[in-house]
């Protein structure tokens, strides 16, 4: 019998592990089945471009595992059993239950509320393709309506900043605010920070610096400290959170629900198990934990992949590093930020800056829809006429 690989979730993390594992095993002893609940591939560093109005590329995953022994379901992952090593799914069928030996754990993350009053009932978000359309729907209404309109954009962070930037370009009609609950930019250098202040002034996005929000209403946003904004569309980009299916399925987890790996990216409490991307907690080289990002989704996928291959093939695992090496932030289409850190991810004192930042982060962004869009390029029989749609796909839309 067939060991059975069930891949869970499509994102930059579990493409990466499906093409890997099916470079590497053969199909004759293993099959490899990814469970998606939708059918195309989200490029999620580019959502806050498509709620501003980009076109972007999303390639069916039919077409990505095409020519490949990778098995796709469409569906959601509704309960995860490993007592049982099944999973739950739902899907237009109704839905069942896939079997498995070796289950990846994929999921990713979604936006956190953060417990502040009436973010799930009035704000938006960037963190899931269908809010990313609703908001580029809401703010299409304010454009459409030609009396402007107010955009609040909650959090400073990498997505918050290229958020607030990406709107307040591609629409110039808006007001757009960024609410930092400390300093902008603060993880950044000096010379960095300088940047991106002066990038904020150009574009006409206002920031309110060391400010609390303690609820969001339909039409304004109440602060800590008293402060009422008013709002047309409130995006809330303050953190992000992972689901709750490894936690009630009983893996070990963190407070915030990701799940705890070793250095192999196994589960501790389920070595059949592991975790790669934004649903795991993953402690890198320098001793800390990994943060929720696309190389992160690369390199838990490599150590995870790797060590799989292993145990079913005998050969020594090779060891990939587990590191994060910096930011980079888009800031508008011809602007952005490229930012290093050191060993213990202390922003480094040089940063680069302005366009070629911005054809740096444009060019990460293709090579991981390319990377993505073809997870098993390495497999003679895999057929390459994808690259060329995709690589025209995005060209278009980046136009």
């Amino acid at each position: 019998m067939k060991h059975r690989i069930v891949v869970l979730g499509a994102g930059y993390a579990g493409c990466a592990a499906a093409g890997l594992l099916a470079r590497r095993l053969s199909p004759e002893d293993t099959e490899i089945t990814v469970v998606n609940a939708e059918p195309d591939f989200v490029q999620r560093l580019r959502l806050h471009q498509l709620a501003a109005g980009r076109r972007i590329a999303a390639p069916r995953l039919t077409e990505v595992f095409a020519g490949t022994p990778v098995r796709l379901r469409v569906a959601r992952v509704t309960a995860v059993d490993p007592g049982r090593r099944t999973v739950a799914v739902a899907d237009a069928d109704g839905g069942g239950e896939v079997g498995y030996d070796t289950l990846f754990y994929a999921l990713g993350s979604r936006g956190a509320e953060g417990g502040v009053p009436g973010v799930a009932e009035h704000a938006f978000d960037v963190a899931a393709r269908p809010s990313a359309l609703r908001l580029r729907e809401r703010l299409d209404g304010l454009d459409e309506r030609g009396e402007g309109g107010a955009v609040l954009v909650v959090g400073d962070g990498l997505t918050g900043i290229e958020t607030a930037t990406e709107i307040a370009e591609a629409r110039p009609g808006l007001s757009v605010t960024l609410i930092a609950r400390g300093e902008l930019g603060a993880r950044l250098s000096a010379g960095a920070r300088d940047h991106l202040r002066r990038a904020c002034d150009r574009l006409g996005v206002a920031v309110l610096e060391h400010t609390v929000v303690e609820s969001v209403e339909a039409e304004r946003v109440l602060c800590a400290d008293g402060t009422v904004l008013a709002s047309d569309a409130t995006v809330w980009t303050a953190g992000f959170t992972v689901g709750p299916l490894a936690a009630a399925g009983g893996l070990e987890v963190t407070e915030e629900g990701r799940v705890v790996v070793d250095g192999s990216m196994r589960s501790v409490s389920h070595p059949e198990i592991y975790a790669v991307g934004d649903s795991a907690h993953a402690v890198g080289d320098n001793g800390r934990p990994l943060p929720m990002s696309c190389a992160s989704a690369g390199y838990t996928a490599l150590r995870a992949t790797a060590a799989a291959v292993a145990d079913l093939t005998g050969r020594k695992a090779a060891r990939t590093k587990l590191e994060y090496l910096g930011n980079h932030i888009s800031l508008g289409r011809l602007d952005g930020i490229l930012q290093m850190v050191d060993a213990e991810g202390r922003a480094k004192p040089k940063y680069l800056g302005g366009r070629k930042a911005a054809r740096v982060k444009a060019g990460i962004l293709r090579m991981s829809l390319w990377a993505n869009s073809n997870p098993t390029f390495g497999l003679p029989r895999r057929r390459h006429r994808l690259a060329e749609v995709v690589r025209r796909a995005d060209e278009k839309a980046l136009a």
